[in-house]
């Protein structure tokens, strides 16, 4: 089967976080995201698809994955579908219930960095909200990103196989995940990060860990991998990186 994944072109979103698990299981997919014809093609074929009226199951927003006649939205959803069906998940129920529910604090994570630099919501420019991104900028630097890194930290500390993953001893798809937000938050807060990344080797291992992954790697070096902008999830306003 070669699934479709449905997603905003231009940007890496939360799409990205699907394609490193395709990418790392070796999945064969179609990104439409990346349409040959352009931008706009891509965006046309993303509204279409969200907008069929035959769809049983309507997603409220990309990303979908369309795997044979499921169509599955949300993207710890896909990841959870994608982690039982291509390895990237415990075999047993404890185990696949432990690994969504550390991807679901993810989303959570991930939400909030957004709001960082959109603290009034996403139909106002940042522009239109600096004074409000500023504040909320400081509060998630200084309090919440120490807590969810230190929460990730101790998990990793954690698991008994001693292998610097979050999951028992293998690469599951909240190790993809977390290197995705590392990647995004040196990329927003670099001056940060550098100051905190000593504190938090086994988050920092893994995240080299991930990197050196063959097929991950080769991905990264590709053309298919689109890189940080200001239209993302993840964006660098020197401002608030202070």
């Amino acid at each position: 089967m070669t699934y479709e994944l449905y997603y905003w072109p231009g940007i890496q979103g939360r799409g990205e976080f699907v394609r490193l698990a395709l990418e790392e299981a070796g999945i064969d997919y179609v990104n439409v995201a990346r349409d040959k014809h352009g931008e706009e093609s891509a965006e046309k074929k993303l509204l279409k698809f969200m907008g069929d009226p035959g769809l049983v199951h309507p997603p409220f927003a990309p990303p979908v994955l369309k795997a044979g006649e499921l169509v599955i939205a949300q993207t710890a959803n896909i990841l959870m579908f994608l982690g039982e069906k291509h390895g990237l998940a415990p075999a047993d129920e404890g185990g696949r219930l432990w690994t969504h529910q550390l991807q679901l604090t993810i989303t959570d994570w991930v939400a909030e960095v957004h709001d960082a630099h959109h603290p009034l919501g996403p139909t106002e420019y940042y522009e239109d909200q600096k004074t409000e991104a500023r504040k909320r900028t400081a509060l998630f630097l200084e309090q919440r990103l120490p807590k969810y890194m230190g929460y990730f930290e101790k998990v990793l500390q954690q698991n008994s196989s001693g292998n610097r993953l979050l999951v028992g001893d293998i690469l599951s798809y909240p190790d993809l995940s977390l290197f995705q937000v590392v990647e995004g938050l040196c990329y927003a807060f670099p001056r940060n990060l550098s100051r905190l990344e000593g504190n938090y080797p086994e988050i920092m291992a893994l995240h080299d860990y991930v990197r050196r992954r063959p097929r991950v790697a080769a991905y990264l070096d590709s053309g298919r991998r689109m890189a940080f902008n200001e239209d993302g999830l993840f964006r660098h306003y020197p401002e608030l990186d202070t």
